[in-house]
């Protein structure tokens, strides 16, 4: 299984009849799953298909999904309520007539509320455009995961580059000359006359006790143990595929780690040299993997 971005933007549009429907999903980075789903007002349905249909389809991001909707059925339609008049009429013809009030016109029965309604747009649109807008929907889901996909088959590439190189760099540190016994041996030594000739009373055996927990400190085994085994296990993550961005960035984060005590370990100009080109990888590739799902 590939690896997916959470980085995207997928569109689909049509037509049902007289009204017209449009989805826009943008899909950008998110440390969870993020709906933000708006509607026309009516639409509440479609809002909330969308909601369920998403939250199926993707593992990570912040999704920004817009439903357009229009219409060329021009002006709202008047509509008689019949039984409303008609009950209507049959109240007046039971009233007995009044002297000097003229007999109720059509006018002005049409004028009371109840008697002429309009026809609910939103509701006569949302019934004609939703069976299609739903398939479209699916469409701009479907757009969107391959659009995510590609940037993540690109992603995957550049992760890999970076991987080698840390790679290379931990191999480098692990057979790097100045990690031999000789050079730590002469170091220390080097050190330990410095000591001896800046000044007088030092305790030979205090002294070598210091200059043994100098050369533990100073040995980065541990370090590259662990940088190998961060690179055997962000290759089988890539293999794996998914949504495997947040052990990404775990992994990520181990790694700076490792690469930062490396520097800070190092008592050679070439090791330091390797681990400054270290973290600087490394940040790349974090900058990277923050927008794998």
């Amino acid at each position: 299984m590939a690896i997916e971005s959470m980085t995207g933007f997928a569109r689909a549009a049509g037509t049902a009849g007289v009204h017209g429907w449009a989805w826009e999903i943008r899909s950008v980075n998110g440390r969870g799953l993020d709906l933000r789903v708006r509607v026309p007002p009516g639409f509440e349905a479609l809002a909330e298909a969308a909601r369920k249909h998403l939250a199926g389809a993707f593992a990570r991001g912040t999704l920004h999904v817009n439903l357009a909707v229009t219409s060329d059925a021009g002006p709202p339609r008047p509509r008689v309520n019949e039984a409303v008049l008609a009950a209507l009429l049959q109240a007046i013809e039971k009233l007995p007539p009044v002297a000097g009030v003229s007999p109720p016109s059509y006018d002005g029965l049409l004028g009371i509320r109840g008697v002429v309604e309009f026809a609910d747009e939103a509701q006569d649109m949302l019934g004609a455009v939703e069976a299609p807008a739903l398939a479209g929907l699916e469409a701009a889901s479907s757009a969107l995961k391959e659009a995510r996909a590609a940037e993540g088959r690109a992603l995957e590439a550049i992760v890999s580059g970076h991987l080698e190189t840390i790679a290379r760099l931990a191999a480098e540190a692990e057979n790097h000359p100045a990690r031999g016994a000789d050079a730590i041996r002469a170091r220390i030594a080097a050190q330990v006359e410095t000591l001896m000739g800046a000044a007088n009373g030092f305790d030979p055996q205090r002294l070598h006790q210091e200059a043994a927990l100098l050369a533990v400190r100073a040995d980065i085994r541990e370090e590259i143990d662990r940088l190998h085994a961060h690179v055997a296990a962000l290759r089988e993550l890539l293999a794996k595929g998914g949504p495997i961005g947040r052990k990404l960035d775990f992994l990520a984060q181990e790694f700076g780690r490792e690469a930062s005590t490396l520097c800070a370990k190092a008592n050679d100009p070439g090791l330091s040299r390797i681990g400054l080109e270290l973290r600087t990888v490394v940040d790349q590739m974090r900058e990277q993997v923050q927008n794998v799902e």
